[in-house]
């Protein structure tokens, strides 16, 4: 386990799924947090689950509303969390939004590549201008996709954004090496997140199936014939940023139980 004393997280799409079980464990390892999101709500629920079972006596918990696309809104709330918490040590870009796009009129291209490549990169800009001082390592995650490493019809804006992450994060791992952050990717397969299982259900309703029938079908496909649970991404967040995960920058690991085999 991880001593997160005195460290400060920034995790975007923080109040549900993914997001908040990086926040539930990273509290339970006394980091203070800032957690980002366009819903206010579900926010202030994951403070108040991280402030329960923190090792500490009281985590620093700072929410802000805020939607990843606008920059300008973004940066403000980076601004805003590091006065109220100190020096940034983490970040994860986990906001997203998934779903099919299709030509014409109501393509989704814009909304869907905005949120999940656009909002990674302002996230990790923003990091940027707060790093922690001194020599430990920093840390910017980006929570990536299987889909990154192949092709799936009907989604190719999801796709393309999530496989342009892997792009931006062996970019900036060059980049941000001299200022002591380490740049990472995340690439989950099927995880039981309300994303997940909308997805699957747009998929059962496009094919006239049964939800539950659709499902097992799709885990079927995969090897391990699993689906993940938020927190064994939360617990590779954690590996990147302990001592063991000090030589990996520019990387991704692919927790997506067999779908791909790089």
């Amino acid at each position: 386990m991880s001593d997160l004393t005195g460290r400060v997280a920034v995790i975007t799409g923080g109040g549900t799924g993914i997001g908040r079980a990086v926040a539930v464990r990273l509290a339970e390892r006394g980091a203070a947090l800032a957690l980002f999101g366009r819903r206010r709500e579900p926010l202030e629920a994951v403070a108040r689950e991280a402030g329960a079972v923190a090792v500490a006596a009281a985590v620093n918990c700072f929410t802000a509303s805020v939607d990843v696309c606008d920059q300008a809104a973004l940066d403000a709330a980076f601004d805003d969390a590091a006065r109220a918490l100190g020096p940034l040590h983490l970040v994860v870009a986990n906001a997203g939004t998934g779903g099919p796009n299709e030509p014409g009129a109501a393509d989704r291209w814009d909304e869907i590549v905005r949120t999940n490549l656009d909002g990674c990169y302002f996230s990790f800009r923003a990091f940027e201008r707060h790093l922690a001082p001194g020599a430990d390592w920093k840390h910017a995650i980006a929570i990536s996709s299987c889909v990154a490493r192949f092709g799936v019809a009907g989604i190719s804006a999801y796709s393309a954004a999530k496989a342009g992450q892997l792009g931006l994060v062996r970019s900036l791992a060059q980049e941000l090496a001299p200022k002591r952050v380490l740049v990472n990717a995340i690439c989950p397969g099927w995880v039981e997140t309300e994303m997940a299982v909308a997805r699957m259900r747009e998929i059962a309703a496009q094919s006239g199936a049964d939800y539950a029938e659709t499902r097992a079908g799709l885990l079927a496909d995969v090897p391990l014939a699993r689906i993940s649970e938020p927190q064994e991404m939360a617990a590779l967040v954690e590996f990147l940023i302990s001592p063991g995960g000090a030589a990996f920058t520019g990387q991704t690991l692919d927790p997506n139980n067999g779908a791909w085999m790089g």
